[in-house]
């Protein structure tokens, strides 16, 4: 009998992890290509990577700084009303009124960050959340921009003439691959930035912000600048939101929307690349089906949630990270 034994072989779906975590923007769009294919309809599989998009800005300050903020509605509903009143109120092409509802949502997001940081835990949620209902009356007002309690209507992109294509927004199909390059844009410069020092340092703050601070960074600049680049990923997935939907409802703006995002940030694991996605998969999809069976849907999903918080701590997506590495 030899004295060494034999050495252990790399576990195969530790080899998995491992490569998916070395090109984690491209196996996040390698399931979102096959979305529309295994999804009830195409319609859902487009809410889906708009809202996933949506819970992954908001992921870059709750996961990756650490800060817990309850006023993104704000930026996701600011992003789709700029891009609306840039279109019908203003006959903007549709590019110029998604880069002025992007822009719009990085304003509000300084003005709201460099107010809200100077406080912490608790109470800088607190202050998002009254920052965010002020925006939410402000726009309210604006019946004559905004429509008001109707929300604004004839947000519609028909036709979209590249010159070298043409894409049809009235098929369901072209409008998600539409959607889906805008969104995998944004993974693409978010898995940049997380990889850059700027992305050390969010995590950095997140661990021990004494102990950032100590080593000579600025940890209020840290996360005002993150809830800036948050606010822009949220104010694109508002400006999809508006074209996909043709209609830019006034409930886009409220504490409630602010909730779902960190809903979704939760179920799919705060922290994670593709948790968001999981998140706004396990989220939507539940209401499309329990809506369908009772009009108490939000009880069911209610008990979803605390289950997933009570049995995966870490979100769906995280726990399953956890189980694969074990």
């Amino acid at each position: 009998m030899s004295d060494t034994a034999e050495p252990r072989p790399k576990a195969y779906w530790s080899r998995i992890v491992d490569a998916i975590a070395r090109h984690r923007a491209l196996a996040v769009l390698v399931v979102l290509l096959i979305f529309p294919f295994v999804l009830p309809y195409e319609a859902l599989a487009s809410n889906i990577v708009i809202f996933g998009l949506f819970a992954l800005g908001f992921n870059l300050v709750f996961g990756y700084t650490g800060v817990l903020s309850f006023g993104h509605a704000a930026f996701f509903g600011v992003g789709a009303y700029g891009t609306g009143i840039a279109i019908v109120h203003l006959g903007l092409p549709w590019w110029v009124a998604m880069l002025i509802g992007v822009l719009a949502a990085g304003v509000t997001a300084m003005i709201m960050g460099a107010l809200a940081i100077r406080t912490r835990g608790i109470y800088f949620a607190m202050v998002t959340l009254a920052l965010a209902q002020c925006v939410y009356y402000i726009v309210y007002q604006m019946k004559g921009w905004s429509g008001g309690e109707n929300g604004l209507n004839g947000v519609i992109v028909g036709q979209i003439d590249l010159g070298f294509a043409s894409i049809d927004l009235l098929d369901p199909m072209q409008k998600y691959f539409f959607t889906l390059t805008f969104v995998a844009l944004a993974i693409f410069i978010f898995s940049r930035i997380l990889a850059s020092g700027f992305g050390a340092v969010l995590e950095a703050v997140r661990e021990n912000e004494d102990r950032a601070r100590a080593c000579g960074y600025d940890v209020r600049l840290t996360k005002w600048l993150a809830f800036v680049i948050s606010g822009l990923f949220c104010g694109l997935a508002g400006a999809l939101n508006a074209i996909h939907l043709s209609v830019v409802p006034i409930e886009i703006l409220h504490y409630h929307m602010s909730g779902q995002v960190v809903m979704m940030a939760l179920l799919g694991g705060m922290g994670t690349f593709f948790g968001p996605f999981a998140g706004a998969i396990v989220f939507l999809l539940l209401e499309d089906v329990v809506t369908t069976m009772t009009t108490h849907w939000q009880l069911i999903l209610g008990l979803v949630f605390m289950a997933c918080v009570l049995f995966f701590p870490r979100g769906v997506w995280g726990s399953v990270l956890q189980w694969v590495r074990r």
